[in-house]
């Protein structure tokens, strides 16, 4: 019971990631609540969690509902020892077909999305808590077609590198996890067909040293170790779970 009597907050938790790691969390004793946009699928991952579970709905771009969320979770957990800003959006695109519309999507939910979610929660987050940003391999390596989210999510890796410096006095760690090339409901989101999510996830697996692509559990694992005490005196630093695509 590595969390025991904790209560963390993860947002985009409804799913992929982020689902893995509530189910985690709540194993190892900790309170979670959950938030994601998507409401049909709520009373499912209710019933999937359990009751020391909150699933809440939101949208980590705006601030209001950042807000809402934070004051939901201080009335129901008093506080906050975690907290996993998860909710990111990744799409491949070469640079000629990056319009305002992607531009904003990409850039608001991965990096004003990972601020508004810390304004919200910081007056909740207890002396000692473990913050823990999600980032991405892609921001380590030059891919052809990924520049904007490699850009948004190399944004992220420097928040963790001076969110850490500026809240010692109140003892809060930061660090991230960049996650690699994960078989996650992600990549089915891009709109494409069936044929081609198996041939990019067949490359994605051939690309990567360890020969296949990662799980949600992966990520969790490395997630549960920075919240944990386990990982008290790590501060400011980059997990990397890619299975060496950006190492080797």
């Amino acid at each position: 019971m590595r969390l025991k009597n904790k209560s963390a907050l993860i947002t985009g938790g409804t799913s992929g990631i982020g689902l893995a790691t509530a189910r985690l969390f709540i194993a190892e004793g900790a309170r979670v609540a959950v938030t994601g946009r998507d409401a049909t699928v709520f009373e499912r991952v209710k019933a999937e969690l359990g009751e020391n579970a909150l699933v809440l709905k939101g949208d980590v771009r705006s601030i209001e509902d950042m807000r809402a969320i934070a004051a939901e979770v201080k009335e129901q957990f008093g506080g906050l020892d975690v907290l996993f800003a998860n909710a990111g959006r990744a799409f491949p695109s070469a640079v000629d077909d990056i319009d305002e519309g992607l531009y904003n999507e990409i850039m608001d939910i991965n990096v004003k999305g990972v601020v508004f979610t810390l304004q919200a929660v910081l007056p909740d987050l207890r002396e000692g808590a473990s913050v823990i940003l999600n980032t991405s391999f892609v921001a380590q390596t030059g891919q052809h077609g990924i520049s904007l989210t490699a850009a948004a999510k190399a944004a992220v890796r420097s928040l963790a590198r001076s969110w850490s410096y500026e809240f010692l006095d109140r003892k809060i760690r930061f660090n991230a996890i960049a996650p690699g090339a994960m078989d996650t409901p992600l990549i089915s989101r891009w709109g494409m067909s069936d044929e081609w999510v198996r041939d990019r996830k067949a490359e994605f697996a051939k690309a990567i040293p360890v020969g296949y692509m990662g799980k949600a559990e992966d990520v969790a694992y490395a997630a549960l170790y920075l919240a944990s005490d386990e990982s008290s005196y790590v501060v400011g630093t980059e997990l990397v779970v890619d299975g060496g695509a950006s190492q080797l």
